[in-house]
């Protein structure tokens, strides 16, 4: 199994010899508003050409519809018959872009020797917040001979997540972790505590810290959270942080 930091929530998820592409966010440096006032988003340049990312790929998987997941270069670039899967209640906005196979998932479904569950997610950390940002969804991976992957999505650290990571005793746990804040929402993905937290819950599993230094309203960068790892004796065996475009191999 290979996973592929791309840029925030974007990557490539090399799994019994399909390729799956999460959240493609595909436009260059600056291609979206601003969130907190402070510049344009994404704040970084892909790594690679956008048309290297979606390059083989056999599958994408959108988590849900906010323009830092599913952005206008995506509905452009992205093969318009390449798979897709999705939360109930995406799928048609989706279709109206001319995606010919979109498939809300609603709890399971098994997908080329895959078995793909889908998570719940809490976008805020209050329930104002809540209501404003919507549904979001996390996404278990299955099959024989690798490793089980949990890929949280846009979510804080609270007792669903913690019972979902409990039960599912998955070998990989992907987190949003750059703690992003909206006005008085409070963190709206998890932060530096929390995915420690998620460390702490999990000490068999590898946490991989995802949806970093890309977004302006983020306030957790990479080295603040390595640094608060360190502080927490979470070791680099635990929490593996990767720079965009860097691939790793488990």
């Amino acid at each position: 199994m290979k996973i592929q930091q791309i840029r925030n929530s974007t990557l490539r998820l090399s799994i019994a010899d399909k390729t799956i592409l999460t959240d493609p966010v595909l436009l260059p440096k600056h291609g979206i508003e601003s969130f907190a006032g402070i510049e344009k988003n994404p704040i970084v340049d892909l790594p690679f050409p956008a048309q290297e990312i979606i390059k083989d790929i056999d599958l994408v998987i959108v988590s849900h519809l906010h323009q830092d997941h599913f952005d206008n270069g995506a509905k452009e670039l992205l093969p318009k018959e390449v798979p897709m899967f999705c939360q109930p209640g995406d799928d048609n906005a989706i279709k109206d872009n001319g995606f010919l196979h979109v498939s809300p998932i609603e709890k399971s479904v098994e997908w080329e020797g895959i078995h793909i569950t889908r998570t719940p997610g809490k976008h805020a950390g209050n329930e104002k917040w809540q209501k404003i940002l919507g549904n979001v969804s996390g996404f278990i991976f299955r099959t024989d001979n690798e490793p089980t992957v949990y890929w949280a999505g846009d979510t804080i650290l609270y007792d669903e997540i913690k019972d979902t990571i409990t039960k599912a005793k998955p070998d990989i746990i992907l987190t949003h972790s750059c703690g992003a804040i909206l006005d008085d929402s409070g963190p709206i993905v998890m932060d530096a505590k929390q995915t420690i937290d998620v460390c702490k819950l999990a000490p068999n599993s590898i946490v991989v810290a995802t949806h970093l230094n890309a977004l302006d309203h983020g306030t957790v960068t990479r080295k603040d959270l390595r640094t608060y790892a360190n502080d927490n004796g979470i070791t680099k065996n635990q929490l593996v942080i990767p720079e965009d475009g860097q691939t790793l191999t488990f």
